[in-house]
């Protein structure tokens, strides 16, 4: 049984509340949950106690069974120090998607430019060193000519 520790909102129409519960994923949000872990109210400053209640032996114990918290809750658990929220980072979604091609086709055409540059002064080197030895055996024939 797929357990998440979320979210189950309550409350009025524009006043919303959440109980904090252990359910099993495959529950509507607000339907069945096998235990209720606490409450959340939004609505509530920020610095005041009552806006988050977390019974934090009985998170541990579910967790410990395997129920895997949502991203809200797991929030939650790191600010109290329970659990290690992971930072998600995606500096891609905050750019417009016409941007995103845009910086993508100008990413394959600089490489494509790269590695075109790479092959001519490969071969601008091989040249030079085809110079470089036709120089040297023309003075070895004139100093073995000179002799």
């Amino acid at each position: 049984m797929p357990l998440r520790i979320r979210m189950s909102r309550a409350g009025t129409k524009k006043r919303p509340f959440y109980h904090l519960v252990v359910a099993d994923s495959r529950f509507p949000r607000d339907g069945r949950f096998i235990e209720r872990l606490g409450f959340f109210n939004p609505l509530l400053p920020k610095d005041n106690a009552e806006r988050l209640k977390l019974d934090l032996e009985k998170v541990k114990a579910w967790m410990a069974k395997g129920a895997v918290p949502t991203d809200r809750i797991m929030r939650f658990l790191d600010a109290a120090g329970v659990a290690k929220r992971e930072k998600h980072n995606n500096p891609e979604k905050a750019i417009p998607r016409k941007e995103r091609k845009a910086r993508a086709e100008q990413a394959t055409k600089d490489a494509e430019a790269a590695e075109a540059a790479a092959k001519t002064a490969k071969a601008a080197k091989a040249e030079a060193a085809k110079t470089e030895a036709a120089k040297a055996e023309a003075a070895k024939a004139e100093e073995t000519a000179a002799s």
